[in-house]
């Protein structure tokens, strides 16, 4: 966790190391740790994990169009950086967004980060689509907080079936993405002729569910082709209607957030439908081609559901005052996705453990350097556009 002052603690630490000659293993500047990143990974996986270059070009841009403006001389010796969702705290607002099939980036895949983030005291939403079963990532975090993902897939069955298995493994709220109703037309996974699910990565939740397993002719071990086309067939949804979250919130007794939400009207159908909170995302920019910036979607959203239930900001989050800036516009939490992705492609579980350390730090001092103490203190007036 990050007390008061982590960001002091963590710079001493690594400026005497520097006195013993050691410096950090994995690049600190996100933009460098981004290169180093994507030169150790193989072009399958980094195309996957990488969005339509307009879209995520509308992420970062969104950010850039707002500064903070640092307010002085108001004692900012003690912070308190925890945040409350659905009557739980959380240390920070930050959430590790739910990434599907983590093994093509390191063999640490989900187990890494699980430990990893539990180290470190970030949240992990877990996705539907891991190469290993829930029950595993749940067993690598022990005690630690996680969320759940789903992808709602055709088979009703084995929707309740991995709900119930994700209430069983401790998950403290259930997020529903529901900008994957199809896979978009990614240009490098479509140029790489690349889907890992094909070779079997990412069904890690599917094989060993019962409900799936009861719908196959034979179990996955005597026949993984025919388990892998059933997934096939199941995995996109795109018949879904706002009538269907009658059946989700029959089915989970979990806080239920929807991710994926741009439009302001969306929100108004969310609220009417008694959803518990929302999570505002483009999906990293890899679903829609020329989609708005999250960012940019946020206040509108933010103005309709008038803190009536949480809202949470995903996609283009790369250091700390981009948090302060979603924060301010009407964001309770926000989660990060890449940044952490790019430390388990370069040292696995530590490789994620030092990116998400090094990012608590940059909160901690950023938070104190513009002039606060808590999240409650951050408003529209902490920032100018641009």
């Amino acid at each position: 966790m990050a007390p008061s002052s982590y960001g002091l603690s963590r710079q001493t630490q690594i400026y005497l190391s520097g006195l013993q000659g050691q410096r950090p293993r994995f690049p600190v500047d996100v933009e460098q740790l981004e290169q180093a990143a994507h030169a150790a990974m193989s072009p399958e996986a980094r195309g996957y994990l990488s969005g339509m270059t307009e879209s995520m070009q509308n992420n970062r841009a969104a950010f850039e169009r707002w500064h903070i403006i640092p307010r002085m001389l108001r004692d900012v010796s003690e912070r308190d950086l925890s945040i409350s969702l659905f009557g739980k705290q959380y240390p920070t607002p930050l959430l590790l967004a739910p990434i599907g099939v983590q093994s093509i980036v390191h063999t640490d895949g989900e187990a890494g980060v699980a430990r990893a983030a539990a180290a470190v005291g970030i949240p992990l939403i877990f996705s539907t689509a891991s190469t290993i079963p829930l029950e595993h990532m749940a067993e690598a975090m022990g005690d630690a907080p996680r969320w759940f993902q789903l992808y709602w897939s055709k088979d009703a069955d084995f929707n309740a079936s991995i709900l119930a298995r994700a209430e069983q493994a401790g998950c403290e709220a259930l997020v529903v993405t529901l900008d994957t109703y199809l896979l978009a037309w990614r240009a490098q996974d479509i140029q790489n002729a690349y889907l890992p699910f094909l070779l079997g990565q990412g069904l890690g939740n599917y094989l060993s569910d019962p409900a799936f397993r009861r719908a196959l002719p034979r179990p996955p071990e005597e026949d993984p082709q025919a388990a892998i086309n059933y997934f096939l067939q199941i995995f996109t949804n795109p018949s879904l209607t706002w009538n269907d979250l009658t059946w989700l919130r029959n089915h989970t007794r979990l806080p239920i957030l929807l991710k994926g939400i741009l439009h302001p009207d969306d929100a108004q159908k969310a609220l009417d439908a008694g959803i518990d909170g929302l999570i505002v995302s483009n999906h990293g920019g890899r679903q829609v081609a020329g989609a708005i910036a999250s960012l940019d979607a946020l206040p509108p959203i933010a103005q309709v559901v008038n803190g009536q239930i949480p809202l949470v900001l995903d996609s283009g989050i790369r250091r700390a005052a981009d948090v302060i800036k979603a924060l301010a516009l009407g964001a309770q939490a926000v989660l990060i996705g890449r940044p952490y992705m790019w430390g388990l492609a370069l040292g696995g579980e530590e490789g994620v453990k030092e990116v998400l350390m090094n990012f608590l730090a940059d909160l901690d001092l950023t938070l104190a350097l513009s002039g606060y103490r808590s999240w409650t203190e951050v408003c529209a007036d902490t920032l100018t556009r641009a």
